[in-house]
């Protein structure tokens, strides 16, 4: 018989990392999550052949323990709001963080990395993106077996888009919109988790990196009248000019970074279209999930699902 493969996550307790445990574990995969609070992760547990295990990702002391044995590494870490407006937590997050793993993982011999990054990575002059850069440069210039993924916005139960408005538009019957001609090709979190995994059963997929989108192009504004749609309320989506939408996020930088819901940062990032020609999906034989199939049920049932969200992460 086959040895199972042992695969340790990085973030595997946020959005993405929930879809990617469940596909890896449904793929016959041994799971290591790292997390600081391990307590709050028990609904992991109920999987089997997945471990929660306390961790420092930050302590590369650490790292070398609990990935020592590994056939992977699937680093999913990152943020997409800092403290005030400078760059230190995206310096930390995608950069520190990337080169503290990739020393432990070189240190163990541990040659399998999957990293998560962004579509339009390195270009532009915010801080998530040019990290987000700065990331990837480490990780192909390591001697690993790397593979770097680049997706768009990332839609699914529980995302940061699509509830996030839902939630703003039941309260607010005229929004405000940055930035609103900016276009995404939203991409279905379970299509991430399986061309992630799919990509460690590739050879031919080590030294790549994948965009990995959907089927079509939505602007901002596209978007969100189609979020208030689905809930049945009419809005008015005020799209700001960028003097305003600059100003705006200008006002929403000293907020904490858990509760801010938009920054100066993210404005630059919007200048960019997060589109791409080219689809990993397809290239690793995963068809796209188009938002229309998904993304209704979640919106029309997404006070259950915070209930329910909550209270796993309670357990």
């Amino acid at each position: 018989m086959a040895k199972q493969q042992k695969v340790v996550i990085l973030g595997g307790t946020g959005f993405v990392g929930r879809s990617l445990v469940a596909c890896l574990q449904a793929s016959d995969y041994h799971v290591d999550v790292l997390s600081r609070n391990r307590e709050r992760l028990r609904h992991l547990l109920v999987y089997p052949g997945v471990r929660v295990m306390s961790a420092d990702v930050y302590a590369q002391s650490q790292l070398e323990q609990r990935i020592a044995g590994a056939d992977a590494v699937i680093n999913l870490v990152g943020i997409l709001q800092g403290s005030g407006s400078s760059d230190r937590d995206f310096q930390r997050a995608h950069v520190q963080l990337t080169a503290t793993l990739l020393a432990a993982m070189q240190a163990r011999g541990v040659r399998r990395l999957l990293q998560m990054s962004a579509l339009q990575a390195g270009n532009g002059d915010s801080h998530y993106l040019r990290t987000r850069g700065e990331a990837e440069r480490l990780v192909k210039a390591s001697t690993l077996d790397w593979t770097i993924f680049q997706p768009s916005v990332i839609f699914g139960p529980g995302d940061g888009l699509y509830q996030r408005f839902g939630t703003l538009l039941k309260l607010m019957p005229v929004l405000p919109l940055a930035r609103a001609k900016a276009r995404f090709q939203p991409v279905y979190v379970k299509d991430v988790a399986a061309a992630m995994v799919a990509s460690l059963q590739r050879l031919d997929a080590i030294g790549q990196t994948y965009p990995l989108v959907g089927p079509k192009i939505y602007t901002l504004a596209e978007i969100v009248r189609y979020v208030a749609k689905q809930i049945g309320k009419r809005r008015l989506v005020l799209p700001l000019p960028n003097a305003l939408g600059r100003l705006q996020g200008m006002v929403f930088d000293p907020l904490p970074a858990s509760i801010k819901p938009f920054s100066s940062d993210n404005f630059r990032s919007l200048a960019l279209d997060s589109v791409s020609t080219r689809n990993g999906l397809l290239e690793l034989g995963i068809d796209p999930t188009p938002v229309e199939m998904v993304v209704p049920d979640y919106l029309s049932s997404g006070d259950h699902q915070r209930v329910l969200d909550s209270y796993r992460a309670d357990r």
